[in-house]
């Protein structure tokens, strides 16, 4: 009896649409780590192969996080959206994943030229502002 209640429970989590910050929250998670290995992955291959600044690294591969991010949020993560016109909706994602960019900049910046860390070891340390940062305000503004 068990395994059949938590097969349900576990179909129900990846399945079902829910309104509860928590089961949101813990599939942003998902969604965030997913984002993060297409950001951090995009960093390293821009900054080591392509030879880009790695500021100028981090802003690109942040943006190709935040398409992720956006696309796995709406179809996944949020049951309700509070704007319906895409554009719109996508605009004002953007605009928070910006500010985002802003805090992940600031923090690579200060991490790798002020304590002389290497640049991905300051990415981890941004990571956690900016996850928390995103989730809160995209729930606030696009998803209540």
């Amino acid at each position: 009896m068990r395994s059949s209640r938590r097969s349900v429970n576990l179909k129900s989590f990846l399945l079902e649409k829910s309104d509860q910050t928590s089961i949101q929250l813990l599939r942003y998670t998902f969604v965030g780590a997913f984002a993060y290995v297409v950001d951090i992955g995009s960093l390293f291959f821009f900054t080591e192969y392509l030879r880009i600044h790695y500021l100028v690294s981090a802003a690109l591969a942040f943006i190709l996080g935040l398409i992720t991010n956006y696309l796995l949020s709406i179809f996944w993560v949020f049951a309700k959206r509070s704007i319906q016109d895409c554009r719109v909706e996508l605009m004002i994602f953007s605009i928070i994943g910006l500010v985002g960019v802003g805090i992940n900049e600031f923090f690579i910046w200060f991490f790798t030229e002020i304590t002389d860390f290497h640049y991905l070891i300051s990415k981890l340390f941004s990571t956690g502002f900016v996850f928390f940062w995103n989730f809160f305000a995209r729930k606030k503004m696009l998803f209540s």
